[in-house]
């Protein structure tokens, strides 16, 4: 006669600043499925470097029941962060996540939490998620790594996802694996999510200043969104991208505004501004450096660009995040 199934164990280290609802939303359908299975198939320890009180990026403070390294017998270990989240003991701490992965630790980042997961090696040689808002942070801080708009990647022991709602997503995806399709349905229905999205779905992503998501835009108009997105750091003129996609520019500027709104060379302009943002706030690079990556040959155009956009300057929109949430890249302590 055979014993209970062993509980599937996941582990969430979870660092200042730490987006809140991506915890709640892996750990609630997790909660509801041992609710509707009758069994303890699911456990969790919510995990910290120390095993020290986190406050989320809501200011909730959260006490972990464990240290980094006092865990054991997890079957997953999911990273929350910020992009701009570092360990106090790198070397002692990124040691100890390189071991799990090695004992066989199913490895993953929610949001923010796939950059802690980039610095420690553990995401080389693998494609993983990246959140449309961080997308060009992640990209100028790990230029290797492979990265997919898709809000699930799963690549091998590697489990990325893009969001609060898609670590739901991929909680159902476990659930269904171990306790399958009646009881995954109705954990989604607990919670009146909508839609059970699995693997190959990919982000929405607003337009820039506009009222629909991307893959809303008219097909001619997506074509040349898709190739301003490719083109932030090497910008193409306006009629080079109507002559790829095989219109006029006449066309491509009429359906464009109708679309959107907005004429696509200040599209594109917004395009390279948010990119420009995600550097300001979640990288320590140059002005210049920063100008560079966004298509800019010197920082004075960027810099007026960016005060038009958002209303500061670059410097003044990095020492109010610095403010609220970090100082040289440090959570601001608790009191």
């Amino acid at each position: 006669m055979t014993g209970p199934e062993k509980s599937t164990i996941l582990g969430f280290l979870i660092f200042p600043g730490f987006p809140m609802a991506c915890l709640t939303s892996a750990i609630e359908p997790l909660r509801a499925a041992n609710e509707i299975a009758g069994r303890p198939a699911f456990g969790w320890h919510l995990i910290s470097e120390r095993g020290d009180r986190v406050r989320s990026s809501a200011e909730v403070g959260f006490d972990p029941d464990l240290a980094l390294a006092e865990a054991e017998g997890l079957d997953y270990l999911f990273l929350l962060s910020s992009p701009r989240s570092r360990f106090d003991d790198p070397k002692a701490s990124l040691g100890l996540l390189r071991r799990f992965a090695r004992h066989g630790v199913r490895m993953g980042g929610i949001s923010g939490g796939v950059f802690p997961l980039a610095r420690s090696g553990l995401l080389a040689g693998h494609e993983c998620s990246v959140h449309w808002c961080y997308e060009a942070a992640f990209a100028a801080e790990f230029p290797d790594h492979r990265t997919t708009d898709d809000v699930i990647r799963i690549d091998r022991q590697r489990y990325t996802v893009s969001g609060a709602a898609a670590a739901f997503d991929l909680m159902l995806h476990l659930i269904e694996e171990k306790l399958g399709n009646d009881v995954t349905t109705e954990v989604a229905c607990w919670f009146q999510h909508p839609l059970v999205r699995g693997l190959g779905v990919r982000q929405k992503i607003p337009t820039a200043h506009g009222p629909s998501t991307a893959d809303m835009l008219p097909t001619v108009v997506a074509r040349a969104a898709e190739i301003f997105a490719d083109h932030i750091e090497d910008p193409l003129a306006v009629s080079d991208v109507a002559d790829l996609i095989g219109v006029s520019s006449r066309q491509l500027e009429r359906s464009f505004k109708q679309a959107t709104g907005q004429s696509p060379s200040h599209y594109y302009r917004s395009l390279r501004m948010n990119a420009a943002r995600q550097l300001v706030l979640y990288s320590r690079d140059s002005m210049t450096e920063i100008a560079n990556a966004v298509g800019y040959a010197t920082a004075a155009p960027m810099l007026r660009h960016y005060h038009d956009a958002f209303g500061l300057s670059p410097k003044e929109d990095r020492e109010t995040i610095n403010m609220f949430r970090v100082r040289n890249n440090r959570s601001i302590p608790s009191t």
